[in-house]
């Protein structure tokens, strides 16, 4: 066993200082590239080569769109293939180096349990990373959703004094400048940024639905962009009947939130409640044996 995990360690730690050889500077460009998460990107390197040239794209269409679906809706249409191949090369580097690892660790201890254990590894950590950016799209939809509702009234009232639309969506992004991360307001800076870059407003509103990528955004612009150029009553009031509905589904959402919650502490509770149970009833066990 010793003698095959090290021709597997070998194996792997060739094929991949050629591939470093042959890929050279190929992939520089990508490596100041924003892309959070991301911690093995040189490592990665000649693995994004080995993905290339064996077509994974092709073979796997669907688990590709998915990734760079969700990759398109946290970070934007652009370099959206580059950030999919950037994270196809980030799980294959954790599956190599898990492979490596299990290989030495059997190589070394003569029990195939650190191999076994590294192949595990090394099929199930990609599928968790999948998960995770999954959850990742799905939490940026719901602090969109959950923000979005707050940002409708203060239009609304914005709008109801006197302020044009523009100017109402302008100051409601200024009076937030401390949530830098925060999803709604990130997208409502780079549309405010396109009207000073020349978009009209009907253009700059529509990229700001597209990269959202949420039918309650995409109601809400269309529903202004119907309306702004009536003013008046009429948009006021087409706003407040919308700022009625997403207020439903904000309300939806905090709910589903708490019950995801109340479920994981289901598992702790079990744990104390099985230490009270060992901690009470060992005393009484003992003095019964006595």
């Amino acid at each position: 066993m010793r003698w095959l995990c090290a021709v597997v360690t070998i194996f792997l730690l060739v094929v991949w200082a050629l591939l470093r050889i042959k890929c050279g500077k190929r992939y520089e460009g990508l490596r100041e590239l924003p892309m959070e998460g991301l911690r093995l990107r040189k490592l990665g390197e000649p693995l994004l080569l080995l993905i290339e040239k064996s077509g994974i794209a092709s073979r796997f269409p669907s688990l590709m769109f998915r990734i760079q679906r969700s990759l398109q809706r946290i970070y934007g249409m652009r370099y959206s293939a580059e950030r999919t191949l950037l994270f196809m090369g980030e799980m294959l580097s954790y599956s190599w180096l898990l492979l490596v690892g299990g290989s030495l660790i059997t190589g070394f201890s003569g029990d195939q349990t650190g191999l076994i254990l590294g192949f595990f590894l090394a099929v199930a950590l990609p599928a968790a990373m999948v998960s995770d950016l999954h959850k990742k799209v799905r939490a940026r939809e719901q602090n969109i959703m959950l923000e979005l509702p707050e940002l409708l009234n203060s239009i609304v009232l914005l709008v109801g004094a006197g302020e044009t639309v523009q100017r109402a969506i302008i100051r409601c992004v200024e009076s937030h400048r401390g949530d830098v991360n925060h999803p709604l307001y990130k997208e409502l800076r780079i549309m405010t940024s396109e009207w000073e870059g020349g978009y009209s407003f009907q253009q700059a509103f529509e990229n700001f639905s597209k990269r959202c990528a949420v039918q309650e955004v995409s109601l809400f612009t269309t529903t202004v962009l119907l309306n702004y150029r009536r003013g008046g009553a009429d948009f006021v009031l087409s706003l407040r009947d919308l700022s009625r509905m997403l207020w439903e589904k904000r309300k939806a959402i905090s709910r589903t939130r708490g019950e995801q919650a109340s479920s994981k502490l289901v598992f702790p509770m079990v744990v104390i409640f099985l230490i009270v149970i060992v901690l009470v009833g060992t005393p009484a066990f003992m003095m019964l044996k006595m």
